[in-house]
């Protein structure tokens, strides 16, 4: 999977200081092509305040369109790696976390899809839902 994240030449953008994690502003903006800048106080966009761990996996996600066995075979982690890593980055965003049962149902919905996709056994999908319950 490439990533583009970080591909450009130039440094990445951190959206947090490194030395306290409170966020950053920036103050200058300029266009690499007329030279024209505005100053004063910007703020980043929520995902820049993603750490690039928390960034790749947003990439790697959406380029799985959301398939929760592609990411894990992706990152070589555990299924419920990628659930935490997901409610971690959705509650980082400034969201609500899933409750309980949303997260359980959501888990189960998107099982059954990767059944009826082929992309997941029977057997192993069976040991999941139990693993869930």
């Amino acid at each position: 999977m490439r990533n583009i994240l970080g591909s450009s030449q130039s440094p990445e953008v951190l959206g947090r200081c490194p030395v306290c994690t409170s966020e950053l502003t920036v103050q200058r903006l300029r266009c690499s092509s007329c030279n024209v800048a505005l100053e004063g106080e910007f703020h980043l966009n929520p995902f820049n305040r993603l750490s690039s761990e928390q960034q790749r996996f947003v990439e790697i996600f959406l380029v799985a369109r959301g398939n929760m066995s592609e990411v894990q075979k992706e990152l070589g982690v555990s299924y419920p790696t990628v659930r935490a890593r997901l409610e971690e980055i959705i509650s980082q965003l400034g969201h609500e976390p899933a409750s309980g049962e949303a997260a359980l149902q959501a888990e189960r919905l998107s099982t059954l899809q990767e059944v009826e996709s082929g992309e997941l056994g029977v057997e192993e999908a069976l040991r999941r839902l139990a693993n869930r319950e």
